[in-house]
């Protein structure tokens, strides 16, 4: 066992947590949302619990972040992919071109967009699978029960409000560490 999944697998002990699930063998690319997304600790979290599934994921964070010296050297070493939230960039586009250039890759997006509370969710990480051609895992990190994992995959439909039922459907009762951020509960 490397270092990185004895430390995701003692770490996710000593603090209580369990660990469900997995992403099939043969599943080499997806997108994977991660939910709920309330605090910085889901990011330690979410990284130990990958670590323990032996997933070297990447994952979108604000390009501010990767002004400071110190966080770009650890985002960058961690999967971090710079994304520019402003308007009109692409973004989409871009993330699924993403997806061409490696033959193994799982992207991580927490389509709250921020750990504040949010009133609806970003859509684009279904538009970046849509043209992707890529799986949507549906990760989560449930502060109610301390169970991470990967729940349920599917391919988008092309239909997101048929597809949103699903989603909806999986992280409703799902509790993020700041109760009342988690627009679901």
């Amino acid at each position: 066992m490397g270092f990185k999944k004895w430390f995701g697998k003692t770490y996710l002990k000593l603090r209580g947590w369990k660990v469900v699930g997995d992403i099939p063998e043969d599943v080499k690319k997806c997108l994977i949302i991660e939910a709920p997304h309330t605090s910085i600790e889901d990011f330690i979290i979410g990284k130990c619990f990958f670590w323990v599934r032996g997933k070297k994921v990447k994952f979108l964070v604000k390009k501010e972040f990767f002004d400071n010296f110190v966080l770009r050297w650890i985002l960058n070493r961690t999967g971090g992919i710079p994304v520019d939230r402003s308007r009109g960039n692409n973004m989409v586009v871009k993330t699924a071109a993403v997806f061409k250039q490696y033959e193994e890759l799982y992207i991580v997006i927490c389509p709250e967009g921020t750990r504040k509370r949010v009133e609806r969710w970003k859509h684009g990480f279904y538009y970046i699978a849509e043209l992707a051609k890529v799986p949507v895992v549906m990760g989560f990190i449930d502060f109610k029960t301390k169970v991470c994992g990967y729940g349920p995959m599917f391919y988008p439909s092309g239909d997101f409000d048929v597809d949103w039922k699903q989603i909806e459907d999986f992280y409703r009762g799902m509790q993020g560490k700041v109760k009342g951020y988690f627009n679901l509960e």
